[in-house]
């Protein structure tokens, strides 16, 4: 499957559900959003459905997003499904990691193979700011655990917001010089309702990587490509590595392969665009498997070329937490 550029398009991100357990200053508005009732989101043999087209259009890695996908119910057993599929070769989740104690070992053997955990700052008291309430404790106490189950590599997602986290990528970046992570600095990206928070916090990867050599040394690279899309380095003589992800500063688009469901079953042709495809309604009318089939290669066909940033056309219909990065 390629799109209308012949870029492959073989990852597919799925949002399992809108809520989540935290209210991320970048993730969500302050008074908070209208969560969709649950007859309007995919139920589990509908995704299941959508899983099985996808792979056989070509799609070989999925990465289950939210809002957060450990609070959709019966997670577990949904992971071993999607697991099962035929064609789906890399099973992963990004997470927030504040249940993965209690589910890690669950998920790594129902098919799971890694996680990605999301984590800002070590500093409790910026923790419980940035997250509105959150306990930072709990999630290092589930990645711990993940990685006694065997959910690995360990990759630490942080978003860099200018005014909450700028000055704690030190101490992140501290964190691989004896574990063997991959901490990854993510510039904040404007969207909808928090789009004036992000447009006013974004720190540069250039920036985030200066402060980092201030304070802990040269960094030596390892993969500048861009196609994860992390730019990777090391500190010198460190077991993990360091990657930079920078979708407003040095965007990717040209090398992204990425498609995204939503758990209200639109097809999101672009992260941080709004063209969307809907999927829930032709399946609920009825369409036959092949029509289904059809109606997601045409949407993934006619992707855009990449986003529009640098003119500040910004995402509005949606925020992060309904998207899941």
């Amino acid at each position: 499957m390629r799109d209308q550029y012949g870029r492959e398009l073989n990852d597919l991100r799925i949002s399992l559900t809108d809520r989540c357990n935290l209210r991320c200053v970048y993730c969500m508005p302050e008074e908070g959003i209208d969560f969709r009732p649950p007859e309007e989101l995919l139920r589990d043999g509908e995704l299941l459905l959508l899983v099985r087209i996808a792979a056989e259009l070509g799609v070989m890695r999925v990465r289950l997003t939210g809002g957060e996908p450990t609070v959709r119910p019966a997670v577990v057993d949904l992971v071993g499904a999607i697991g099962a599929v035929p064609g789906i070769r890399d099973l992963s989740m990004t997470t927030n990691g504040i249940l993965l104690e209690y589910l890690a070992a669950d998920l790594a053997r129902a098919g799971l193979r890694r996680v990605n955990v999301s984590l800002d700052t070590l500093d409790p008291q910026k923790f419980g700011r940035i997250t509105r309430g959150g306990r930072v404790e709990r999630v290092l106490a589930g990645i711990a655990r993940a990685e006694a189950v065997g959910l690995l590599p360990m990759k630490i997602n942080a978003v860099v917001v200018r005014g909450f986290n700028e000055e704690d990528v030190v101490s992140l970046a501290r964190l691989t010089l004896e574990r063997p992570w991959e901490v990854r600095f993510i510039e904040v990206m404007p969207f909808g309702a928090v789009a004036d928070v992000a447009d006013a916090g974004i720190v540069t990867s250039e920036e985030t990587m200066a402060r980092i050599e201030a304070a802990l040394g040269p960094l030596e690279a390892i993969d500048l490509s861009g196609g994860d899309p992390a730019r990777t380095y090391r500190l010198r003589a460190a077991a993990g590595t360091l990657g930079f992800i920078s979708p407003v500063s040095q965007p990717f688009c040209s090398k992204c392969g990425r498609l995204r469901l939503t758990a209200d079953g639109r097809l999101r042709l672009c992260l941080l665009r709004d063209d969307e495809v809907d999927l829930l309604t032709p399946l609920r009318r009825g369409a036959s498997y092949d029509e289904l089939k059809e109606i997601f290669a045409a949407g993934a066909y006619r992707r855009p070329f990449g986003h529009a940033l640098a003119e500040r056309l910004f995402p509005e219909k949606r925020v992060m937490i309904q998207i899941g990065g």
